[in-house]
């Protein structure tokens, strides 16, 4: 049966058409930092930082606490992670929304179904361990930011949302996801969008949640 889809869900639809590459490089701009920054500097960083999320061994369980709470669909968060204490907060709300609007919009063969649960627990054990091991300097080279150079050596600069893109890449490959994951949450947000707002130009934040 085709289901009859709204406006909001056909626009959600569309960005399909676009890559995983394109939707690292906006999570990027939204970031105050990046303002004013080459559109394709910030493809340059995104592509770079994916590719090292993927080279990243599959994500293990995580170690913090999982607390499951609803309030994902007001913070426009699946999860979430907290060093102090080590906890992973998970929004059953928005995993549910999410997995009903993957059945709505025909991308079930990208997203597998209980899929995305997995993929959200995935992306939080790579931010635990990138805060707690080498990958954090391990990711800055692989971005290439020069920020400084004497002496034959060279001092890499942090790239503000990088880690998110390798976070999202990571949890693709452990969940075995035909797209990153930013690809559901733009879709979410262009849901999510107030009546008349274009989806793909509304500035998002590091996580790629929508700005108000």
């Amino acid at each position: 049966m085709t289901l009859a889809l709204t406006r909001a869900e056909r626009t959600a639809r569309d960005l399909a058409y676009l890559d995983d590459t394109e939707f690292g490089a906006r999570l990027l701009a939204s970031t105050p930092v990046h303002a004013g920054r080459d559109h394709g500097l910030l493809r340059e960083w995104a592509a770079a930082a994916a590719a090292f999320g993927t080279s990243l061994p599959a994500a293990p369980p995580v170690t913090a606490r999982v607390v499951e709470r609803d309030g994902g669909l007001a913070l426009g968060m699946l999860a979430r992670y907290r060093s102090r204490p080590a906890t992973v907060e998970l929004y059953t709300d928005a995993i549910a929304a999410a997995e009903e609007l993957v059945d709505r919009l025909g991308w079930r063969a990208l997203f597998p179904r209980g899929c995305v649960r997995t993929a959200a627990l995935a992306h939080e054990a790579v931010h635990e361990r990138l805060h707690h091991g080498p990958g954090k300097a391990e990711l800055k080279r692989a971005l290439g930011h020069v920020v400084l150079s004497f002496g034959g050596r060279q001092v890499y600069g942090y790239v503000a949302g990088a880690d998110e893109i390798a976070a999202h890449a990571c949890a693709a490959r452990t969940a075995g996801l035909g797209r990153s994951p930013l690809l559901l949450a733009e879709a979410l947000s262009a849901i999510a969008a107030p009546p008349g707002a274009e989806a793909a130009g509304q500035p998002r934040d590091r996580r790629g949640r929508r700005r108000r």
